[in-house]
């Protein structure tokens, strides 16, 4: 292919460079042309570095590792798809995240430039207000309501119950969607490339009607959280990383943001039909 390619996704351009291959999850989005917020360039090479480490991910065994150093003249990335594996992929970026260089590695070559994109995309719009939520979204109404909750909570089993038993409702992404606060104050959600392992690629925004934090209970009970249980609850959720105190300053405007003008609601639940139809009388308008 080795092409520039061009993408939108919630408003924000992205472009890819020397690629010989397009994901699938990125098709939808692709656009003739953008201005980009940041662009990649695939590279087969990559100097090598001696860096100091700033951060390394530790989200457990099952889980991608993220490992940021230091560099001159910005930061270098390494991208394991698990801890024990070996590298997927490297990638040198500019001290303001709006370029990058990026070596794939490992045999999956879609893992390694997908997880370079949602990286760069989060820290690259960290001043814009938007936000990478861990969240499964259903769309009903007109609005769009996130589902969030620690890995295994039940986020898409409570959108799926949703799907089954709240008519009009219609998933917009299960893993990774784009929130963001508006210019005017208000909040969106947009589908995004990146949808975990449900294929569910979808280029359409919704305002936000509210969002909801998962536990598993043995019943189903749900309250709506005051404005600082609020934050917490969203910045569980948002794809950061505090050590980066400029990117952090950017996130911690858009979650108090947020927290203001959106409901969240925590909800004790079991994975039924109850708990779906609890939370949608209490939290639709």
């Amino acid at each position: 292919m080795n092409s520039v390619l061009s993408y939108s996704v919630a408003g924000f351009g992205f472009c890819i460079d020397g690629a010989s291959f397009e994901p699938a999850n990125l098709r939808p989005f692709r656009v003739p042309e953008v201005s980009p917020l940041f662009c990649v360039h695939v590279v087969p090479t990559l100097p090598s570095s001696a860096s100091p480490l700033i951060y390394q991910t530790s989200d457990g065994p099952g889980f991608p590792e993220i490992t940021l150093f230091k560099r001159a003249d910005g930061y270098r990335v390494l991208m394991k798809p698990l801890p024990s594996q070996p590298l997927a992929a490297t990638m040198d970026v500019s001290a303001d995240w709006h370029e990058a260089w990026l070596k794939l590695e490992g045999s999956d070559n879609s893992f390694g430039l997908n997880n370079a994109l949602m990286l760069l995309f989060a820290f690259a719009s960290a001043h814009l207000g938007a936000l990478e939520m861990h969240a499964s979204v259903v769309m009903q109404g007109g609005k769009g309501y996130l589902f969030l909750g620690k890995s295994g909570t039940g986020k898409s089993t409570h959108s799926r119950l949703w799907l089954q038993h709240i008519p009009g409702s219609e998933l917009l992404n299960d893993d990774n969607p784009i929130l963001r606060l508006m210019p005017d104050g208000t909040a969106r959600v947009f589908g995004s490339p990146w949808s975990g392992k449900t294929p569910c690629y979808k280029v359409q925004d919704v305002p936000v009607g509210a969002i909801v934090r998962l536990s598993q209970a043995p019943r189903n009970e749900i309250t709506r959280l005051p404005l600082v249980q609020a934050y917490a609850s969203l910045m569980a959720s948002a794809s950061a990383f505090r050590p980066l105190k400029d990117l952090a300053d950017g996130w911690h405007r858009t979650l108090e943001g947020l927290a203001a003008v959106v409901p969240c609601y925590h909800l004790d639940c079991l994975p039924d039909q109850a708990a779906a139809e609890l939370c949608y009388k209490t939290i639709h308008d």
